[in-house]
Formats: structure tokens, sequence, C-alpha cells
């Protein structure tokens, strides 16, 4: 059982179906090497794998109910690590769940074809979203690119076979203890070449443990999600995006609570649900037009200009370091860069700026947020991205420009967000702390604030740059 993006015991397809139809079951993970070189030695992502690890290490021997049953866990190359364990193990059989990103893909080819000469065979399944690949089609046979007609295919299908949970509880005798050379354990994150950060201040809580965690939380709060779901400063999200991404908790169970729930009126879970069927929808579409994961999912959008050379480099720098002197944008990026999460709400917001106030590329902004992100999700991230840029599937019109003052004031109206991230503007008004380079001479005098020294002016000023984004897009507009 070879675990990659499902690192979980419970509900997990991949190992029930070894487990049901194997007599003996090996369960490792592979630290790739292939992905974890370029990765910045303290990675929070990579610590948080390795959390998690600890945790269904944990977990298969408590399945087991045997201490020398339990993970390995390798590093190196993946394509090259498991077709040579598997051999070492002398194993028939190979399982693991669907990777739909291209990378990822093309390494299971290789693994493969590697393990087909050794006689071996590679077993995959679904287990990250509901419906995959051409699971869902409209009445042409055509993959959806719309999100509501999706959507309501989505729920018209969706049923007790697709949200079943794959019970592995009175299966554990089949996994076997490791063998004594291969029973290190999990590695410490200096041995794979990683040193700690800040994740333990942050409180994120790990693995399947965490994620029930965190979700026995949320579940109390589910039914005000839609009215909570949209400020920064409240607890309103799941925070279960890393989970979903790293397969700490089950789809199957998230979507099947939050439809209950819905059945039942809770308008909250219905919002939460939506949300749920967007990451199926955006999986679908990186799966059903690969072309999204370098260009635009509209061609005509790939023929727009955006900023080039030393002023492009200059903004970017600007908004990636939270130095754009507009509050919202920079909290947020102070969020994402101190933290690694960024709110939903507050992704669209600093994407839309970047993309329609300072006129740079989409795809700069995807890469920062992929490199960024705890919860990085290829398909999720893409998708954001290219609907705030209005390049994608079913995406915001192109001369839908966020206002990121409005969208201040709208969704943190007392400041208390941009106060948290930007403690140098706490003393300001409510009502200058949206736009401080409006405030009053005596209003900066008495917070303390000297624009220019210990907060940025404006790099652009927003009515200008959005007439200057419709001028940009009028390329498109031309062909639409």
């Amino acid at each position: 059982m070879w675990f990659r993006r499902d690192l979980r015991t419970d509900d997990n397809a991949a190992l029930f179906a070894a487990l049901s139809q194997c007599q003996r079951v090996h369960c490792v993970f592979v630290f790739d090497t292939a992905i974890l070189q370029g990765l910045p030695r303290a990675d929070r992502r990579v610590e948080f794998i390795r959390a998690c690890l600890v945790d269904l290490d944990a977990s298969l021997r408590r399945l087991a109910g045997r201490a020398e049953a339990g993970l390995l866990v390798c590093h190196g190359v993946a394509e090259q690590e498991i077709p040579q364990l598997a051999q070492q193990l002398a194993v028939q059989s190979v399982f693991a769940v669907h990777d739909y990103e291209p990378l990822a893909m093309a390494r299971d080819a290789k693994v493969r074809g590697s393990l087909a000469t050794a006689g071996i065979s590679l077993h995959t399944c679904k287990d990250q979203v509901v419906f995959e690949g051409r699971e869902l089609l409209t009445q042409s046979g055509t993959p959806y690119t719309v999100y509501t007609p999706y959507k309501n295919a989505w729920l018209a299908k969706v049923g007790v076979q697709y949200l079943a949970a794959h019970e592995v509880h009175a299966l554990g005798d089949g996994l076997v203890d490791r063998p004594e050379h291969l029973r290190q354990g999990v590695p410490t994150l200096e041995a794979i070449g990683f040193e700690a950060t800040n994740l333990k201040s942050l409180k994120i809580p790990a693995g399947a443990t965490g994620g029930r965690k965190l979700f026995a939380d949320f579940f109390d709060r589910m039914d005000d999600y839609h009215a909570t779901r949209d400020f920064p400063a409240v607890k309103g999200p799941s925070y279960l995006g890393v989970h979903l991404r790293f397969g700490t908790v089950s789809i199957r169970k998230l979507a099947g609570t939050a439809l209950a729930r819905s059945l039942q009126g809770s308008q909250g879970a219905s919002v939460w649900l939506n949300e749920l069927v967007w990451r199926d929808f955006y999986f679908s579409i990186l799966a059903n037009f690969p072309h999204v994961a370098t260009r635009s999912f509209k061609g005509e959008y790939d023929a727009i200009v955006w900023e080039r050379g030393k002023r492009a480099k200059t903004l970017f720098a600007a908004w990636c370091e939270g130095k754009t002197g507009y509050p919202l944008v920079d909290a947020a990026m102070a969020q994402i860069n101190q933290t690694g999460y960024m709110h939903n709400r507050l992704r669209m917001v600093a994407g839309s700026f970047l993309v329609k106030d300072l006129g740079i590329d989409w795809r700069w902004g995807e890469k920062y947020f992929a490199e960024q992100l705890n919860d990085f999700d290829l398909s999720a991230n893409n998708g954001g991205w290219q609907w705030v840029a209005s390049s994608g599937c079913d995406a915001q019109p192109y001369f839908r420009i966020f206002n990121p003052i409005s969208q201040s004031k709208k969704f943190d109206g007392h400041g208390k967000f941009i106060r948290r991230y930007l403690p140098q503007l706490a003393a300001l008004s409510d009502d200058d702390i949206h736009a401080p380079w409006l405030a009053g001479p005596l209003s900066l005098t008495a917070a303390g604030l000297v624009l220019g020294e210990n907060y940025p002016v404006p790099i652009v000023l927003h009515e200008a740059a959005r007439e200057a984004t419709l001028a940009r897009y009028a390329t498109v507009k031309k062909k639409l």
C-alpha cells in the first residue's frame, strides 16, 4: 500500500482494496526527492507531512494490533524506490489512490512500467474526490465547463454508493510486521534535509487525529457558515484545506455530512457543500483540460499584454511582501507569508489586485501561492487564479474588478483582521484604516503613522488601474 495524498487509515479506498484483496499488506510512504528538491529547508508542508506520518504510523499499528506493524518510510525518487521496495518485499501488487496532477501521472506511468517489468501490478483507485475525470458529463457527452450545471449534475448523481465509507477496522490482521531492517520509523526533518518551521506555534493539528478534531469543531459552526465565511477576522471557515490536500480527512465523510445537513435545511451546510463541489469541479477541469496548468482555459486571454520588465518585478515584489499600501491586501499577504494560510475571500481580493490593479500575469501569483500555501493544490489554485483573471472556465467577467477599499470596509469593517497583521496601523480609526493615505494629517500623527516610512503609500491608484485594466483586456473584448 503506497500512501501519497491519503494519509489516513479511516475510509481509505486504496488501503481497503489492498486489505480486502490481499493476505499480507505492507504500508509505505516515500519522501520523494523529485518533489522535495528545490523546496526551502524550512517548509511547513514537509513538516506537516512528517507529523501526519507519525500519526498514520500509530494508526496502522493500532489497526494491526501490533507494534511491529506500521509504516515503512523511504527517502528517494519514488519512481525508483517503489519498484525496488516492491521487489525486495516480494509483493505481487502495489495499491495507491489516483493522483491527477500532470507530473504525478507521469511518475505513476513510469512506476507502472517498472513494476510490470518485474511482474508486479499497480492498482490505483479514486479517493480524493467524489466524482473524477469523466464521471460527470453533459447530455452531449462532454465535460462541464460551467459550475452551476456541474453542481446540479453532481447533486443529482451523488448517492450512497459514492459517499459510502471504506471500512478497514475489521481487516487489520492483513497488515504484516515490518522487516527488522526497515523499522527505522518516520525520519526526523533533519534526516531528510529539512528544518523546523513555525508550524507548532501556529497550532495546526496534523494527521487524521488533527483532521477529526478540526471537523468536530467546524461541525458545531457549520450551520452558520453562510453568514461567517466571508469575514477574515471571524472563525468561519472549516480550516480543513490542508487536511483535504494531504488526505487526512475523507472527502466522502465531509461531503456526506454536509449533504445530510443541507437536506435538513441548513443553509450553512448547503453553502459549504457548494465549496466541496467547486473542489471536484476544478479537479475535473484539470483532468479534462490539462492545458490549464500552463495556459488560459480561454485561449484568447493569452493575448493579453501584461506588465513586463523592471516595473513588473517591482510591483510584484511589493505585492509579495505586503507593501502595496492597500491594508487589506497587505494584511492578506502578511497572513500567507507568516502562516501558509490565506482566507478564501482574501485570496480573491489579493489575486484580483495583482492581476487587475497591478497588471501582473496571473501565473506569477499562481506560482507564489503554490510556494506559500500549506493547502496548495494545483487544480484549485489554478482554478482560483484563472477565476480572478477572468481567463478560466466560468470565471468572473473581465470587467469585474474588486475595489480593495470597499472590500475592506465590507468584510473587515472594524479593521480587526488588518490590525492583527499590520500592527503599525492599529491606532488608526475604523474609518481611516482601510485607506490610510486618505486620512488627515492629525489622524496620521495621532496614530504614529508616517506614510512612506512605517507604511507605504499606494503603489497604484485603484481608479486609474481599473481604467488601465479595461484597456488591457480590450484585446479580449474584441473577440467576445
